[in-house]
């Protein structure tokens, strides 16, 4: 049985509020972002292992597996 995870996150930006849906890596964590609503850099919070775990809807392929940090 293969294990199926969501590829794809919408990312809200916590300055401005802009949300946009991404493609997630599958071999690498995404430590940087650009909001394309304000530029502000979102960076993972304290205690996360990257930006869709922090700022996502959806948790990072890794994390979805049940890793616990991509």
């Amino acid at each position: 049985m293969s294990e199926s995870i969501e590829r794809y996150s919408t990312l809200v930006c916590p300055k401005c509020g802009h949300a946009e849906k991404e493609e997630m890596p599958t071999d690498a964590c995404q430590f940087y972002y650009d909001c394309r609503g304000c530029g502000e850099l979102l960076r993972p919070l304290q205690g996360d292992c990257c930006v869709f775990c922090s700022y996502g809807d959806v948790a990072c392929p890794p994390v979805q597996l049940g890793d616990r940090r991509c």
